[in-house]
């Protein structure tokens, strides 16, 4: 079950990058919900291609269709199945390729394990798979903030070297994220990041990033000890995404620099229920939410489709000289922004329905 993903909210997606489309099947969604294909396009608009200078220059529009599991605009609790065609596929971009494993790509070790890969732009593991992703999370997103007041906002807070300031994660809105075609809502590290994505895209190189992403409202309770920990799930969902490399809750690595005595969260009554003065534990204790913000950030390599000519070997060991003809992001990030709720999303849906079926507080 290598594509599907979730227990009881249980999303499986399908497609290559230029094949006839791509699209999930999202099982275990609650009957009752009002749903149309609008609820998922706001989504899947901030995910797709061709928003801006900094973005790749692939056109597609990334409709969402809704096949089944809907019915007078309300979910029947049958799977729900989403499709998006692909419109502006250019297999011919990656003719010389198909011999050739590109630099730190999948070609390579698809090859070793299937025997067998999609040559052209990457297949399974292009970033356009993620379209399932965002399209499932679109409709888990729906149902946690009807039904719990959940919110979940993520935003890019550093572009190679640029990072921008600390950014009130209480307050943080999307409105705020999406003022500028980086996704970041602090304007002058939103400037700088951009000049940086522009001057790399102008040398035909790469670069990587950071999104944070913060959870408000999230109940206390959720999380599955020992091993479906919540933040071990939401490390899962994370470095399950393309060029994603690293994941950190909370202070993170800086924490390993701290003290006990100023890194634990001392309790204090917070109206009707207890909360943590400070939170360094990103709202996560144990396993299990506290009740506080789920903060979390996810680190992203630089794009491994670059203009510049590579030497590299092909697949028979003969030393070749490649450059890359297909299209790609300068930087991944802006467009990761949507991905990240999206998986975030699917867990903390996921959590909720197991933390209901034991009858708990929530």
């Amino acid at each position: 079950m290598s594509s599907t993903f979730g227990t009881l909210f249980r999303v499986s997606t399908f497609g290559e990058s230029h094949g006839e489309g791509v699209g999930v099947i999202v099982d275990g969604c609650p009957p009752g919900m009002e749903l149309r294909a609008a609820d998922i396009q706001a989504q899947l608009d901030r995910r797709r291609p061709g928003q801006s200078k900094m973005a790749t220059d692939r056109q597609e529009a990334d409709r969402v269709r809704i096949l089944s599991g809907v019915e007078f605009d309300k979910t029947l609790g049958t799977p729900i199945g989403l499709l998006v065609a692909n419109k502006d596929q250019r297999p011919g971009d990656y003719g010389e390729m198909s011999q050739v494993p590109r630099p730190s790509h999948a070609d390579y070790t698809y090859q070793m394990k299937y025997g067998i890969r999609a040559s052209s732009g990457g297949g399974r593991s292009s970033a356009r798979e993620t379209i399932g992703r965002v399209a499932a999370g679109a409709v888990a997103e729906k149902y946690l903030r009807e039904t719990f007041g959940i919110e979940i906002v993520a935003w890019v807070s550093a572009v190679g070297g640029v990072e921008a300031p600390d950014i009130d994660s209480t307050q943080v809105s999307r409105m705020a994220v999406d003022a500028n075609p980086v996704r970041c809502p602090d304007a002058a590290a939103a400037a700088a990041m951009e000049a940086e994505i522009l001057q790399v895209r102008k040398e035909q190189d790469s670069v990587g990033g950071v999104v944070s992403c913060v959870c408000r409202k999230v109940p206390a309770g959720l999380g599955e000890p020992v091993f479906d920990k919540l933040e071990a799930l939401l490390a899962q969902a994370m470095l399950s995404l393309p060029a994603s490399k690293g994941f950190e809750i909370g202070s993170g690595f800086a924490g390993a620099r701290m003290r006990g005595s100023v890194h634990n969260d001392p309790f204090v009554r917070k109206g009707e229920r207890l909360g943590t003065l400070t939170n360094y534990s990103g709202g996560v204790q144990g396993g299990i939410s506290n009740g506080e913000a789920v903060l979390f950030r996810v680190a992203f390599k630089p794009v491994a489709t670059i203009g510049l000519a590579q030497t590299t070997v092909d697949m028979d060991g003969r030393e070749v000289v490649l450059e890359a003809k297909g299209r790609h992001d300068p930087c991944v990030v802006p467009r990761a922004v949507p991905i990240v709720e999206a998986m975030t999303a699917l867990v903390l849906m996921d959590l909720l329905l197991r933390q209901r079926a034991r009858r708990g507080p929530i």
